[in-house]
């Protein structure tokens, strides 16, 4: 059994080279071999968001707290809230993200292919976030 306490592993900030805006990422667990998943709270600001990008296993995503907003390619922006769980098949390119005036958290969970777990992209435009 291993427990990973509450405050025992440090908070980041999202990198500028793979988000907008203000994002915090507090890991929860990263995988123990044989398994693959991995998983962290990622808390948006209000108007921040993700790049699109893609997962080669997937991306279930649990919507925790506030309003946000999800958005698959060629595919209209979704409206996501507490208790949503939102499901990104394997090379799906997507983004995600609060929503303009409102922050949001969610629960990321993704699941890593001979060591990769994304594959970041270009940056969400504004013209597309508020589309």
């Amino acid at each position: 059994m291993d427990i990973k306490r509450c405050g025992s592993q440090p908070s980041n900030q999202g990198p500028a080279d793979w988000f907008t805006g203000t994002v915090r990422i507090d890991p929860l667990f990263q995988p123990q071999p044989p398994a693959r998943t991995a998983a962290a709270s990622v808390t948006f600001e209000p108007g921040a968001r993700t790049a699109w990008h893609t997962h080669p296993l997937g991306q279930t995503l649990i919507v925790v707290s506030g309003c946000g907003r999800a958005q698959r390619w060629d595919g209209p922006i979704e409206e996501i809230r507490p208790g949503d769980v939102v499901w990104f098949p394997p090379g799906e390119k997507h983004w995600h993200g609060a929503a303009p005036t409102t922050a949001m958290t969610h629960l990321a969970i993704q699941e890593s292919l001979d060591g990769k777990v994304v594959e970041w992209l270009e940056h969400v435009s504004d013209q597309q976030y508020q589309a």
